[in-house]
């Protein structure tokens, strides 16, 4: 361990609803490219919060902020019940993502909820929160955040690839980076696989058992996102308004729906990738890296070599990496980059809340 550090709790929402993450990292003081995850916790949601976060992009303002607030409690309620549990370590820094809602950047709009006062008032800990809203202020994307931890944390790594509820990739050149969302990937593949009776498709036993429809693979694979050069983000009302009508407009079983969706995502990371070197390794992280048959597509399709890391590194990359940004965020430090949202300037992002 190193001598002097800091510890930091990371707390990620995605759009694919498998949970809360909490990840408690300790950062050396002298370098905070230097981490240790101390311990890291999922709470998994109910049915009812799932319900409530999924349809939260139909509320009104008023129901809005009602569950604003009511997700907030709830996220310090976690947060409270993690530090209880871990025992002894002291907790200088809460970091929360919250759960994203509105995505809209070209529109000016962005909405993570989870009140941050609340959460602060609850846990009674310096808190981070509302990392989006500034870089999308600046003309940026507000996504993807993660790169600048893939930079600095995982600089071994020329690609970094994250496989949640979309799909986003980081490609590292000297010492600048640029990254981009790539496509859908759980919110899709979950929708489809509840249709079946499961809530996701599980080592990718159910996409294994469809084949490919040529005809829908060749649509999903000339929608317009696909022409748009980078910086540039998805929200959920892409899946919602374009892509499950494109999919639902093919009289097709699900499970040719899962297996060709994979083909997609897997065709749409090998055009991110094109000209990888075989000397090259893709670091791949997220919940989709559990999904066996995107991970069988992925290698017989790349040709560097697709590495997974252990399972701690997996589940916790992105809560690891908000609490490495709200670490910076506090020490006023630069946590977006402008080449990787396409905002006009490098800036510290996020609303602190201190004591």
């Amino acid at each position: 361990m190193y001598s002097n550090t800091i510890n930091v709790i990371g707390a990620m929402s995605g759009t694919s609803l498998d949970g809360l993450d909490l990840c408690l990292v300790s950062f050396d003081c002298d370098n905070y490219t230097n981490f240790k995850i101390l311990n890291s916790q999922t709470y998994n949601y109910s049915s009812e919060w799932i319900n409530r976060l999924s349809n939260a992009i139909n509320l009104k303002e008023k129901d809005l902020n009602k569950l604003d607030d009511e997700f907030g409690i709830l996220i310090s309620n976690y947060i409270n019940n993690f530090i209880m549990n871990i025992g002894s370590p002291i907790i200088k820094l809460v970091s929360s993502h919250g759960h994203t809602v509105f995505h809209q950047p070209e529109k000016g709009i962005t909405k993570q909820i989870g009140n941050g006062k609340l959460i602060f008032n609850n846990i009674n800990i310096n808190l981070i929160c509302d990392f989006r809203t500034q870089d999308v202020k600046l003309g940026g994307q507000g996504a993807p955040l993660v790169p600048i931890g893939d930079l600095h944390l995982f600089k071994n790594f020329k690609y970094c690839l994250n496989l949640g509820g979309f799909g986003n990739i980081s490609i590292k050149k000297n010492k600048s980076i640029k990254a981009f969302d790539i496509c859908p990937v759980n919110t899709v593949l979950n929708y489809y696989s509840k249709k079946l009776g499961y809530p996701f498709d599980e080592n990718g036993k159910l996409s294994e058992k469809g084949s490919v429809n040529i005809n829908l693979l060749e649509k999903l694979n000339s929608m317009n996102f696909y022409k748009i050069e980078g910086p540039k983000s998805l929200g959920i009302e892409y899946v919602n308004e374009k892509v499950i009508p494109l999919i639902n407009s093919f009289s097709i079983n699900y499970n040719d729906i899962l297996i060709t969706f994979i083909e997609h995502i897997t065709d749409q990371i090998k055009i991110s990738l094109i000209g990888n070197s075989k000397n090259e390794t893709v670091l791949v992280t997220g919940g989709g890296t559990y999904n066996k048959t995107i991970i069988k597509s992925l290698i017989n399709k790349l040709k560097c070599e697709v590495f997974l890391p252990d399972k701690e590194i997996i589940n916790n990359k992105e809560a690891l990496i908000f609490a490495y940004m709200g670490l910076l965020r506090f020490k006023n430090k630069v946590n977006c980059l402008k080449t990787v949202t396409g905002a006009s300037k490098d800036h510290s992002s996020g609303k602190i809340f201190k004591n």
